[in-house]
This record gives structure tokens, sequence and C-alpha cells, in this order.
């Protein structure tokens, strides 16, 4: 069995990356949030902070950022709590937009019997 690479990441640098911190906020993030950049890095930021700040210029879901920085989901909610207290992201929760915009169950039906047809 080959080990991935967060069985390899060092537990004193993620202890170090979320300030000894375990858990963030459950409610605020789910894997598939969408996460917006409100303003540009700044000098002195921690530099998973600024890989956020810079990822999140357009919508980018919390697992993309997780598998971009290398860091588990769980570490980089702590990190993500941190921008959002100081308003230097937005959470969007594209649950909420689909169920706003859901389409047409006779077309859905349409595709599916177009897909058994092929």
């Amino acid at each position: 069995m080959t080990r991935r690479a967060i069985d390899r990441e060092d537990p004193d640098r993620l202890y170090t990356v979320t300030g000894g911190r375990t858990s963030a906020d459950e409610k605020t993030f789910d894997s598939v949030s969408l996460i917006v950049s409100e303003c540009a890095p700044t000098p002195g930021m921690q530099s998973e902070h600024i890989k956020i700040l810079r990822m999140a210029q357009r919508p980018t879901a919390v697992v993309e950022i997780s598998a971009e920085l290398r860091l588990p989901v769980s570490v980089v909610k702590i990190l993500l709590r941190d921008l959002l207290d100081t308003g230097r992201i937005t959470v969007r929760h594209p649950s909420i937009a689909a169920h706003a915009e859901r389409p047409d169950p006779e077309i859905l039906r349409q595709v599916l019997v177009a897909l058994h047809n092929l």
C-alpha cells in the first residue's frame, strides 16, 4: 500500500499552520462551499492565507483549496475561518443556488432516455 501525501505530513507543521486549533465551525463551511476573495493578500500574512486569497479570486470549493494546498480539509477550514473573521473572504453555498434553479424534471427524464438510447 502506498502512503498518501497526508500520511507523510509533519503533524508539527499542521499544528503550526493552525496555531494549535483543532476544529472550525462546521456549519459555516462544507466541502463544496465556494470561497471568494474580497481583497488582495497583504505583506506579513501567513503563506497559506496568501495562497487561498489568490486561488479564490474566482469562486473555489473548499475541497479544491485543500487539494491545491495539499492540506487536510479540516486544516483548510480553520484557515478559511481566519480569513472569514477578518472579512477577507466570503462563503457561497451552492446548495442554496441549486434549490432556486432546479431543472425541469421532464427535461431530466428526456436526457436520461437519450442517454439510455446511446
